[in-house]
């Protein structure tokens, strides 16, 4: 994330020209004639920081930030959306067991043709034949194959999400927040930098609602945010993460740890959660046979570490003071982001709804 804060070299105080924002010091502390410091200590600042771009015109300077911000952040929703339409993570699956796990010689009487009668009427070409070349040398296990293809590829009109659709809808939920959050140094300070930034999430309100309520079909946005497939998801779990960004940027901007936390526990928490969940939580939590000790562990850690993260990023541009209560507050919100996700009302509401208010509840009181 330094490597980033370096991406804006002109981004300066108004209090001291000479240093940019990731340089900036208290004029108490000051700089070494070695370019050092004598303590690496940020100010919280409010309306002290130029806009990036066009520094003498913020209004144009921010309408850029705006374009490039939503321009990045539509590439990585572009980018999940193909993978889900075209089943790159469906097709990962089977090529690892064939690759990784057959590894009995041909018996002789094994072919192609009595085991695989109904492949070559389908459409994964490539799949379908790298299957088959390594199972006519290394048959095997020609059931565990034939039911891996059949699940995989043959069987279509199964209703059930496959894992690879769920991790796909995940990793689209980790990613646009936490990538959305990078771009924020690119806008001005002020009220202005913060609703327009809001309006990039905001944009997408609106796309959900009209998915949603089947205005707008998309099938590659639907398959890539739904569960099952249905448009009218995307008026639950999806418009609520596009609600809470747009508040988080728009009330407590890139100044209040409230932000961070909020944004790094719905993104990273619960997206994490989900992944590490399925694939290692076989002990289940007492009071919610869905939920297991593996994914909520799995939330508070990923929440807190992603929001340590962000925080010393947006120190670098002195927006916010790296300290010990903030970073223990961090801990506590996590906590109970972890706790709250893991109770059955979070299942029957969403918990894309209750992770985003405990967060800013608890992080009112404790950061």
């Amino acid at each position: 994330m330094a490597l980033f804060a370096c991406v804006f070299p002109l981004l300066k105080s108004n209090s001291d020209p000479s240093l940019p924002s990731c340089l900036l010091l208290s004029k108490k502390k000051g700089v070494n004639k070695y370019f050092g410091f004598k303590k690496l200590k940020t100010r919280r600042l409010h309306t002290r920081i130029k806009a990036v771009m066009f520094s003498g015109n913020r209004v144009i300077g921010d309408l850029i930030a705006t374009a490039l911000s939503g321009g990045i952040a539509l590439s990585v929703l572009r980018l999940w959306e193909e993978t889900a339409k075209r089943g790159v993570f469906d097709q990962v699956g089977p090529l690892l067991f064939i690759f990784f796990i057959w590894k009995r010689p041909p018996t002789g009487s094994d072919t192609r043709s009595n085991y695989f009668p109904e492949v070559s009427k389908k459409k994964s070409f490539a799949l379908k034949h790298i299957g088959l070349a390594w199972y006519e040398s290394r048959p095997g296990r020609k059931a565990g194959l034939q039911a891996l293809l059949r699940i995989k590829i043959l069987k279509k009109s199964d209703p059930n999400p496959s894992p690879a659709q769920k991790t796909n809808r995940k990793l689209v939920h980790i990613s646009i927040g936490l990538v959305f959050m990078l771009c924020w140094p690119m806008f001005s300070s002020g009220h202005q930098g913060a609703i327009l930034a809001a309006l990039i999430p905001g944009l997408n309100i609106i796309k959900m609602l009209l998915l949603g309520l089947g205005i707008w079909k998309d099938d590659a946005t639907v398959k890539s945010m739904s569960r099952f497939g249905d448009h009218r998801e995307l008026l639950k779990g999806p418009l609520y993460y596009a609600l809470a960004i747009t508040c988080a940027c728009a009330v407590y901007w890139r100044y209040s740890p409230i932000s961070i936390g909020l944004i790094c526990n719905l993104c990273a928490g619960d997206g994490i959660a989900d992944i590490v969940g399925r694939r290692f939580g076989k002990q289940k939590l007492p009071y919610n046979q869905n939920k297991s000790f593996a994914g909520s562990v799995a939330m508070a850690t990923a929440g807190f570490l992603a929001s340590i993260g962000y925080l010393h990023y947006f120190s670098l541009f002195g927006y916010i003071e790296v300290s010990s209560k903030t970073i223990l507050g961090f801990l506590f919100v996590s906590l109970a982001a972890a706790l709250v996700e893991s109770h059955p009302l979070s299942s029957e509401l969403d918990d894309n709804l209750t992770v985003p208010l405990i967060s800013v509840l608890v992080g009112s009181l404790v950061i």
